[in-house]
Parts: structure tokens; C-alpha cells; sequence
């Protein structure tokens, strides 16, 4: 009897990953699966779950992204890269990047909503380094980016963090705010910038900007 069992646990060809056992049901041939997995020999994502790397969790719940994070509700169309070019790495701030854009300010973003072609981020701006025509005040503004812009990642901008962003005047979508594109900076913000930045306030005060 022993013997016979045994053989017949062989023929369970329970899936090494997929499985949290080796001995399946001896009636219905069924191997015990971890979560997520399903299918006779646990072989198979079950519905509503994703494929993982993980050989102690080979299957994932497929994330539902909120309406309110562009990042992750939105997929990345397959003409990125020659579109544009998402930044990739630490940014660096100077004088030359300065000069080039018609304002810079230290945006902390609050929230984030679809409006149709755009994206409008809900933001606070803490500190006005830079500011063109659009005359940039401190306090909470809206800030307008493109879908497909966002979509890949060009700015890549992510509620609840604090950045830098030096952009170009243009006209907004709505009312009010400022507008981030494909070519507007947009780098997480350190501490150790402030200091640099007034002093590129004070050498473009004196004239120290030449126009390209």
C-alpha cells in the first residue's frame, strides 16, 4: 500500500513554483497552490493576478492605480523615446540652466487631477527663484502638464514630493498657474540648492544672463 501511494504522488507533477507542496489530492489530482495560483498543478496566475519574479510569491494582485497618481494610471505610449528624453539619473543645476528658462521655483505637489489633454497638479509654491511675464507668486497654484508629457515621464512628477522646476512662460489651460513640458526641468529638490539659487538671483540681477 505504501508503495502504491507513493507512485501515485509521482503523478501529480505538482509545479515546482507554483505549488506549496508536493502531495496533491489523491481523489481529484489537485496540488495545493500558494496564493494567487491556480490550475491542477498550480501552473497558472489565477484571475486578477500577475506574473512575478518571485519563487516564494510567483503570483502578484495586479495593482488597481488611482485616479489621482498619472504616474501609474497612465501607460507609457510605445513613441517615448523619440519624443523625448525621461531624465535618468541625479539632474544638476547651474548657471546655464538657470539662465535658459523664464522662471524657477520650488514647487512642493500636493495633489494631482485629469483635465482632459492636461494634467493639473495642485501646488504649493514655497520659494520664487526665478519668474518671467507670468509674475510667479508664492502660495498654492496649479501646475499644468501635457498627458502625454506625464505619460512619459517628461517631467517625471510624483505627488507629495518637493522639487525644483525651471520652465518656460506659456499659456495655461485654465485660468491661472504654470505650465511644465517635455523641455522644463523638473528635479527633486535638495536643501543645499537654496543657497546656489540666490546666487544665481543676484548674477542675473547684474545682468549676468545672456539671452541665447
Amino acid at each position: 500500500m505504501p508503495h502504491s501511494l507513493q507512485n501515485e504522488c509521482c503523478a501529480c507533477d505538482c509545479h515546482p513554483v507554483g505549488a506549496a507542496g508536493k502531495t496533491c489530492n489523491q481523489t481529484t489530482g489537485q496540488c495545493p497552490c500558494k496564493d494567487g495560483v491556480t490550475g491542477i498543478t498550480c501552473n497558472r496566475c489565477a484571475k486578477g493576478y500577475q506574473q512575478s519574479r518571485s519563487p516564494i510569491a510567483p503570483c502578484i494582485k495586479i495593482p488597481i492605480a488611482p485616479p489621482t497618481t498619472p504616474s501609474s494610471s497612465t501607460e507609457e505610449p510605445s513613441d517615448c523615446d523619440s519624443y523625448c528624453k525621461a531624465s535618468k539619473g541625479k539632474l544638476k543645476i547651474n548657471m546655464k540652466k538657470y539662465c535658459k528658462k523664464d522662471y524657477a521655483v520650488q514647487v512642493h505637489i500636493l495633489k494631482a487631477d485629469k483635465a482632459g489633454e492636461w494634467w493639473k497638479f495642485t501646488v504649493n509654491i514655497i520659494s520664487v527663484y526665478k519668474q518671467g511675464e507670468s509674475r510667479i507668486r508664492r502660495g498654492d497654484q496649479f501646475l499644468w502638464v501635457r498627458t502625454k508629457d506625464v505619460a512619459c515621464k517628461c517631467p517625471k512628477i510624483k505627488p507629495g514630493k518637493k522639487y525644483l522646476l525651471l520652465g518656460n512662460d506659456e499659456d495655461s489651460p485654465g485660468q491661472s498657474g504654470v505650465v511644465a513640458d517635455k523641455g522644463s526641468l523638473v528635479i527633486q529638490w535638495r536643501d543645499t540648492w537654496a543657497r546656489r539659487l540666490r546666487k544665481f538671483q543676484q548674477r542675473e540681477k547684474k545682468g549676468k544672463c545672456k539671452k541665447p
